[in-house]
């Protein structure tokens, strides 16, 4: 068993506060990682504030993780220490049941072990990466290219994939037409992504401040959706959309915006169910559908292409004791583009 310090809050609303946690001893497949950095992602948000209705405290969240291997078990062969790792929203599942099985760990029927708000295998509540370690299972842990930095590959652990996965599985490239519904932590990577994979890329966002971002990190149009005139002059062209905003739309506004077999794809919880008229739907055969983070080889598949791209996060980093401020900020949209922990300055 391992002490280590880390920020927690026990209960919804509370500021976060020093908490020493402790980490299981290494079994044989068994890597620790010293975290370096952890992102803030929104579903951080919700867990603590216990907007779901099922968060257990004391709670430390955190599932954007990346950090230098430390110790390693005895049967590892993965990874040796000294290597830069991280770790996304899980650090196990089943492995049994046929999304396992077929490499989407995300898609668990079985016990998937979330990297908090979880339980272990040995029967033991999960921490998360606003901590100095964390002990995972080697295969769950992917490796970060050498050329992108700790601080910048963080967010992509949650961020990055949940927006790359959707757009491998429905096949963005050239002479697809794709459009990012919300410019911040996940939309700016899903811009990059979709226009590093060849596909013309449309921002649609509330704000008109984000243009010259959107536009430089690849997209080649960048509409206000508060502007009817983008409802009309898009209606029927684009052949993919991806909703990072965890807030209530009108989904039968952004359905019409799609092709013949076009897909709109959530990644976000808004409070409300969607609802769209079944017209709108059989109208050019579009489809609603929803995606979860990224299995663990995708995950991996998604760091590599990213480095080769020359892809990552943009980021403000921040200390510990400004998490509570970094969580109202966000609440505001007050973020280019992604917050990320200095686990440093956990001492």
């Amino acid at each position: 068993m391992t002490l280590v310090k880390a920020r927690c809050t026990c209960a919804a609303h509370a500021p976060f506060k020093p908490m020493i946690i402790e980490r299981r001893e290494l079994g044989p497949h068994d890597v620790m990682i010293d975290i370096a950095f952890a992102g803030i992602c929104h579903s951080d948000i919700h867990y603590a504030y216990d907007e779901f209705g099922r968060t257990t405290y004391p709670l430390v969240p955190g599932h954007e993780i990346a950090g230098i291997v430390s110790r390693i078990g005895s049967d590892v062969s993965r990874y040796q220490v000294g290597d830069r790792v991280g770790v996304g929203v899980m650090v196990d599942s089943c492995r049994n049941c046929r999304a396992c099985k077929a490499g989407h760990e995300q898609y668990c029927t079985g016990k998937r072990v979330m990297t908090y708000n979880s339980v272990g295998r040995d029967g033991k509540p999960t921490y998360g990466g606003y901590s100095q370690k964390i002990v995972v299972d080697e295969n769950y842990v992917v490796r970060i290219p050498e050329s992108i930095p700790l601080d910048r590959a963080a967010p992509m652990f949650c961020a990055g994939v949940t927006v790359y996965s959707p757009l491998r599985h429905w096949s963005a490239g050239p002479g697809k037409t794709v459009a990012i519904l919300g410019f911040g932590g996940l939309g700016h990577l899903g811009v990059q992504i979709a226009h590093a994979m060849g596909a013309e890329v449309i921002v649609l966002d509330i704000a008109e401040s984000k243009r010259d971002d959107a536009m430089r990190f690849g997209a080649r149009e960048f509409r206000i959706v508060t502007d009817p005139r983008t409802f009309r002059d898009l209606a029927g062209r684009i052949d993919l959309i991806i909703s990072t905003v965890p807030v209530d739309i009108d989904l039968n506004e952004y359905a019409g915006l799609l092709a013949l077999d076009g897909t709109f794809v959530n990644t976000g919880v808004p409070p409300k169910p969607l609802a769209v008229d079944a017209t709108n739907l059989l109208t050019n055969r579009r489809s609603v559908a929803g995606t979860r983070s990224g299995g663990i080889a995708e995950t991996q598949e998604m760091m590599d292409f990213c480095a080769l791209h020359g892809i990552g996060a943009e980021v403000e980093i921040i200390s510990a004791d400004q998490i509570d401020e970094a969580y109202a900020r966000v609440l505001r949209g007050d973020v280019k583009f992604r917050f990320v922990i200095d686990t440093n300055t956990l001492q």
